[in-house]
């Protein structure tokens, strides 16, 4: 049984001109100890849709089910699933005048087989700050405590929402390896970011959303081969050099000459070197300086909104 699953889900809300559908019809399962990513605009349905996973907003239609539970029914239940789940939104809103180790001793009262904070603490790297008011702490500090906080339950399921938010580039990696500690012992992880580069280190799969659907789903290396070009950047000398341009003309996208290197777009790089290569052979062309760049996640990420919204996804 997948960990996180979601049928037909559809979130709306009513505006002072009608009804807006901010979730449209979203499927969605997550394997248990698999990293998601939940990839999209602001606007796109992203937070509405984790938070009927966490059971923080109700839905109009489909089926959803953590660990076994719908996540919308309260009492008992509810709580059965409360202690299975962590969850770390882009601000926990903890009370500012206590200390860190308070905190995470208040929060972790409320589960009943939590982490010790000494643990949790070494795990968010905040051991050296267990006795300083949360009011005193850097943000990224504070980032680090909301980590925390989501992590002191043992969480079966854990929602991320933005977590590296504020952490200069080191802290970011360490949260990363602490992700993945957690995964490696069995964690489930939903995970929305705007940093594409922590999607891609991350991410088992990602689920790219945009105006309430998911639009593409797949590993990082199946999102960055859907509508995205890699470039090469090459010196080529010799007078036939446009004769070199145009035998290739099949394998590019585009091409534009900066200084005196030729800059091409294409989805077929290894074609096009080849091609390159062969044509300027053949003509006596000199070819020099190469640089040669794969297909981004973020090229791809943008390639694909931008194909949705010109008319492919729903209306």
């Amino acid at each position: 049984m997948a960990a996180i699953c979601a049928r037909g889900l559809v979130v709306e809300y009513r505006t002072p001109t009608g009804v807006l559908r901010a979730v449209d019809g979203v499927d969605l399962a997550i394997g248990r100890g698999e990293v998601y990513a939940l990839l999209g605009e602001n606007g796109a349905g992203k937070t509405s849709t984790v938070e009927v996973l966490e059971g923080h907003r109700r839905r109009v239609a489909g089926e959803v089910s953590v660990l076994g539970h719908d996540p919308a029914v309260g009492g008992a239940a509810g709580r059965v699933l409360r202690d299975r789940i962590g969850i770390v939104l882009q601000s926990s809103g903890v009370e500012s005048e206590l200390r860190v180790a308070e905190a995470v001793s208040l929060y972790g009262s409320v589960y009943r087989s939590p982490r010790s904070v000494d643990d949790v603490l070494d795990l968010v790297d905040l051991a050296g700050s267990a006795n300083a008011r949360i009011d005193t702490l850097s943000g990224g500090q504070r980032r680090r405590l909301d980590m925390a906080l989501g992590i002191v339950g043992r969480p079966e399921v854990l929602f991320l929402d933005e977590p590296t938010t504020g952490f200069d580039p080191s802290a970011r990696r360490r949260a990363w390896d602490l992700v993945r500690t957690l995964c490696s012992d069995g964690t489930t992880v939903l995970l929305t970011t705007h940093y594409l580069d922590e999607a891609e280190h991350l991410a088992d799969r990602i689920g790219v959303m945009s105006r309430g659907r998911i639009v593409l789903e797949g590993t990082p290396d199946d999102i960055r081969s859907r509508g995205s070009h890699g470039r090469v950047v090459v010196r080529l000398d010799g007078p036939d050099t446009h004769v070199v341009v145009e035998a290739v003309s099949g394998l590019h996208d585009g091409v534009e000459v900066v200084g005196s290197h030729h800059v091409f777009s294409s989805m077929s790089i290894a074609d096009l070197v080849a091609a390159l290569v062969q044509a300027a052979g053949r003509h006596g062309v000199t070819v020099d300086d190469w640089e040669i760049s794969a297909p981004s996640l973020e090229d791809a990420f943008i390639d694909l909104i931008s194909d949705d919204h010109s008319g492919s996804g729903h209306g």
